[in-house]
């Protein structure tokens, strides 16, 4: 048996550097290329109160069962399926008045579930994958590779981060397994995990103290590793063969963030102070950090958690209660809280309403906006957080440009997958799938 050495154990690092993006002062015009595509995800836990959010449900009483129909807004049209203009928004959708020709609302859409197995911790694990039940070995979930790794695979692989996974939790309890507080997972059992401080994502982004000794702990175990592997049979090779492509991704991702820091300044982001912050604060102070690293190319892929499922640990929401509230033990209640909820869903989406606008103001090398290179897609993973429904989910995404039709209401048919549309913008991504997970087609209304 081989004895442990100095390199049995590694500190782990977090080291990159913060790029600015292109700008067109110092562009030199035949050499300006388009932007890269990216793509974002901005997931709010426990649904919504569907009264607020969706069209035509103002007046409905609490929604019994899997039910719930937004026909009611689209007049004559086929009762199963519409397309009309984004005109007048719902209370809870007011945050994005301002930008509504560029966002899109989609009904409709039904997540996969799979029998026997907690309900929260399927609408966040599951909301990217979604595979069809019982099709997945060794899973209690319908959980397989995520939507964003399967996108980062082929447009993220000149960035030094292929994904980055954004938590706003900051609780520091564990009292729930991370089914409930992670949305992106490499593939089943196999977790992405997600930073929930904003100073140690700076320190991941930003700090250049780390990359030489980065590379000294890489080639320390590449070094034992090969040496290893000289003794192993057949099988174990074959095994080993995936671990040195896991240690050869990180000797790109560290040659990477040298090219941009040799190649580019620091960008004026201070370091976040290590003290607590008002709730609205802290999120959008994540949320910057994402669009930063968005804008920079440090990546082109990411998620974002506003927060967990189902953790009865109370939040402080300043400027809306006078002490800390539980979200999900309110949506429970609603009959008694339905105007509290309304608070929290109209704070969510002013948070998301936000960063849209954010990216929308960031100027491009070739003239775009951040928000016309990126699909920036709000959702949750339960149409309505009293009842556990688990279809016609709240889904609005934001930018894609002139790839993506904006400024609608997309109603689909009842049942239509919510994998279909995860395949369509895997597609509008530039991938040529002809599946993902559970999907029966794409959303043609959003194709221009």
């Amino acid at each position: 048996m081989r004895k442990a050495n100095r390199r049995t154990f590694l500190r782990g690092l977090g080291g990159a550097v913060l790029a600015l993006p292109c700008l067109e002062s110092i562009s030199v015009a035949s050499s300006i290329r388009p932007a890269a595509r990216r793509m974002a995800h901005f997931y709010v836990p426990i649904g919504v109160v569907r009264r607020g959010f969706f069209p035509g449900e103002s007046d409905h009483v609490i929604p019994k069962g899997n039910l719930g129909n937004v026909m009611k807004s689209l007049g004559e049209q086929d009762p199963n399926f519409g397309i009309t203009q984004l005109d007048e928004l719902t209370p809870t959708m007011q945050p994005l008045q301002g930008i509504k020709e560029k966002v899109t609302l989609i009904t409709g859409m039904d997540r996969t579930f799979q029998q026997g197995t907690d309900v929260h911790a399927q609408c966040a694990s599951c909301y990217l994958s979604s595979a069809p039940p019982h099709t997945v070995r060794g899973s209690a979930w319908p959980l397989d590779r995520t939507l964003d790794h399967i996108v980062a695979d082929q447009i993220s692989a000149n960035t030094p981060f292929s994904t980055l996974e954004f938590s706003c939790n900051s609780h520091r309890d564990n009292k729930e397994s991370v089914y409930f507080d992670n949305i992106s997972w490499y593939g089943t059992g196999h977790l992405a995990p997600s930073i929930r401080d904003p100073r140690k994502m700076y320190q991941r982004l930003f700090s250049t103290s780390d990359i030489n000794r980065y590379r000294e702990v890489t080639s320390l175990v590449l070094e034992d590793a090969h040496s290893l592997k000289r003794e192993l049979g057949y099988s174990d090779r074959q095994k080993f063969s995936e671990y040195f492509d896991s240690l050869r991704a990180i000797e790109k991702q560290i040659s990477r963030l040298e090219k941009m820091k040799s190649e580019l300044a620091l960008v004026d982001f201070d370091e976040p102070a290590e003290a607590y912050l008002p709730r609205g604060q802290y999120i959008r102070l994540m949320g910057d950090l994402m669009v930063v690293a968005l804008q920079t190319g440090l990546t082109n892929v990411a998620t974002f958690m506003v927060g967990p499922e189902r953790w009865d640990t109370p939040y402080q929401f300043e400027g809306l209660f006078d002490k800390p509230r539980s979200h999900h033990q309110m949506s429970h209640n609603q009959t008694n809280m339905i105007d509290d909820l309304l608070k929290i869903d109209l704070f969510h989406m002013e948070q998301y309403a936000y960063l849209v606008n954010k990216m929308d103001q960031i100027k491009e090398s070739d003239g775009t906006s951040l928000l016309d290179n990126t699909l920036f897609t709000y959702g949750s993973g339960l149409g309505d957080g009293s009842t556990h429904q688990y279809n016609d989910l709240p889904i609005i995404m934001a930018g894609g440009g002139n790839r993506v039709k904006s400024g609608l209401h997309v109603n689909m048919p009842e049942g239509t997958p919510l994998a279909n549309l995860w395949l369509t913008q895997a597609r509008l991504m530039g991938l040529g799938i002809e599946r993902f997970a559970d999907s029966t087609g794409t959303i043609d209304p959003l194709m221009p």
